[in-house]
């Protein structure tokens, strides 16, 4: 044996050298340091590293798993929901974990799941490294528990008899029963992917003849039973084509609404995700018998719309005033109506003073929906003191007046109130009226675009800058450079653009919304689809980009995704 290695050493010297457990992680994965012998917790989540990540997916088949950064706002809301989840899968024994990865210390993590930005949720399933699957939920206990239990379990419950289908009916508001002659089709796996994602409905599926008689089907059928308004909707599977998708989900989005729906912060989100791109809305003072009894009517005028028209009722007496300030109400005007087409954002209103009847109500639908109503733009009243301050105050009704004055050269900023970009900019604005107020052709002012609409100029994100140049034609020229006085300056003097030799600085990642360099809000960030609204964004996932902590308290703020 001189000279060689003894058979035993030299076998576990090989083993050694395959990996953990003699396993090869496989090309993409990096190169693991010895492992932790076991994986430490918080809250009741798994706190992952480089070193232990293998470890855990041996351990747990079903693990999610959460990118965050400390500075994150996002991440730090979401925390204690996600504690909340981990306790509730515990006290269940549910074979799903939740961990949790420090990306600004795990960096070699982030790369290795292209995570782009905070928080980033991924699904980790048998142990599968190379292909996790994207967290699709929402960020409350309930529904990150109920999210994971569809996918470690069956997401449709198996219906054998009678008795069962009737009390998976009647134990739910909203039921979804696929009725499928094989359920080995494929439709069927169509119907419990679907399943696994639609979290506020329960769904079962069966193939036994006796129940599909006392449904009254002869056919593949996917049935939503409902304990509001027709009690039933029927959605049969084509023979042909199949089960789509698309169509399903889109069927039971529509018919799991109530035909009126009342707004408030718990319906905004099934509201804006149903995919009906015309809103009507009727305001009432719920407080008031009389516009209580118009509930009636209006719901009475919603059937033959449904899909096409969402009817919407806002009360004007609750939380609603960012509602009412959108559309260019008073709560006095009530009860009134309201058309809104989501794609173009434009807005419809009735002739004043008409009733509020089912006549009335569908008569204004179909001439909205035919053409024959014109939209209107929202605009304040000219304030008396408007050219008072240095920052001259323009609306929908003196803009063209002030913008296009061929002797003026005007500098104008298009904000929102609650844009936290306008709000850091607003010191350099007035920086600058300040610089130029003994120049009577150059004109510093700011427009409201919540408050007042422009046909020409739609603004979708804030703050927006634009500049009108003295003399004929109209020109317009957008800023997009840096929002300090100097840039502001130097753009001016310079005709309305900066010289050569001073580009415009590029913008951080992340941070090239519209309205210019220092980062911008969209006009969707305070809602879902109405600006302005903030309603309805809890359902949303908010994300940080992956900056340095440093640079998340810079003029440059973490997006916000919608």
């Amino acid at each position: 044996m001189d000279g060689q290695l003894p058979l035993v050493l030299l076998l576990l010297l090989l083993l050694r050298a395959s990996g953990p457990e003699g396993q090869d992680p496989g090309p993409g994965a990096p190169e693991e340091e010895p492992p932790e012998e076991e994986v430490p917790e918080e809250d009741g989540i798994l706190v992952l590293t480089r070193r232990n990540l293998g470890l855990a997916l041996r351990e747990h088949r079903a693990l999610l798993v959460q990118f965050y950064a400390p500075w994150c706002g996002h991440c730090k809301a979401l925390a204690p929901e996600y504690s909340k989840a981990a306790a509730l899968l515990a006290a269940e024994s549910a074979r799903a974990r939740l961990a949790k990865v420090d990306g600004t210390a795990e960096t070699e993590l982030t790369q290795e799941f292209a995570v782009t930005a905070y928080p980033t949720l991924k699904f980790f399933r048998d142990g599968n490294r190379t292909h996790p699957e994207e967290y699709t939920g929402p960020r409350e206990a309930e529904g990150i528990a109920e999210w994971l239990r569809r996918r470690v379990g069956p997401s449709a419950t198996r219906l054998e008899d009678e008795e069962g289908a009737q009390a998976l009916i009647d134990g739910r508001e909203v039921v979804v029963i696929g009725f499928f002659q094989d359920l080995q089709d494929e439709d069927v796996a169509t119907f419990l992917a679907l399943a696994q994602d639609a979290l506020d409905m329960t769904f079962g599926l069966t193939d036994q003849p006796k129940l599909f008689q006392k449904f009254g089907l002869t056919k593949d059928t996917v049935v939503l039973f409902k304990k509001f308004d027709e009690g039933r909707a029927d959605f049969p599977v084509d023979e042909e084509l199949g089960l789509d998708l698309g169509d399903l989900s889109h069927f039971l989005l529509t018919h799991s609404m109530h035909l009126v729906t009342e707004f408030n912060s718990q319906t905004s989100p099934k509201i804006f995700s149903a995919r009906i791109l015309n809103h009507l809305l009727l305001f009432v003072n719920q407080t008031l018998v009389s516009h209580q009894e118009l509930l009636a009517g209006f719901g009475e005028a919603a059937p033959p719309f449904r899909g096409q028209v969402l009817f919407v009722v806002v009360d004007v007496g609750a939380d609603n005033d960012h509602v009412l300030q959108y559309f260019g109400l008073k709560a006095a005007e009530a009860p009134t109506l309201r058309f809104i087409n989501m794609e173009t954002t434009k807005k419809y209103a009735p002739a004043p003073g008409g009733p509020v009847t089912a006549s009335s109500v569908s008569a204004f639908c179909r001439a909205v929906l035919g053409g024959e109503v014109k939209p209107y733009l929202l605009s304040q009243e000219v304030p008396p003191d408007w050219d008072q301050r240095l920052v001259k105050t323009l609306v929908g009704k003196n803009f063209e007046q002030v913008a296009f004055d061929e002797t003026k050269n005007v500098f104008i900023k298009f904000y929102a109130p609650w844009c936290s970009h306008c709000k850091e900019m607003a010191a350099a604005w007035e920086a600058l009226a300040e610089k130029y107020k003994d120049q009577d052709d150059v004109v510093i002012a700011e427009l409201d675009a919540t408050a007042n609409e422009l046909e020409a100029f739609p603004v979708h994100g804030f703050p927006t800058l634009k500049f009108f140049p003295a003399g004929p034609g109209r020109r317009v020229i957008e800023y997009k450079s840096t929002r300090d006085l100097e840039t502001f300056s130097k753009f001016l003097d310079n005709g309305g653009k900066l010289p050569a030799e001073e580009p415009a600085a590029p913008f951080p990642v992340g941070a090239s919304f519209p309205g210019g360099g220092g980062g911008g809000c969209r006009s969707l960030d305070v809602a879902l689809r109405w600006p302005g609204v903030s309603q309805g964004r809890s359902s949303q996932l908010g994300l940080c980009d992956p900056f340095q902590e440093a640079a998340a308290n810079a003029t440059t703020e973490p997006k916000e995704e919608l």
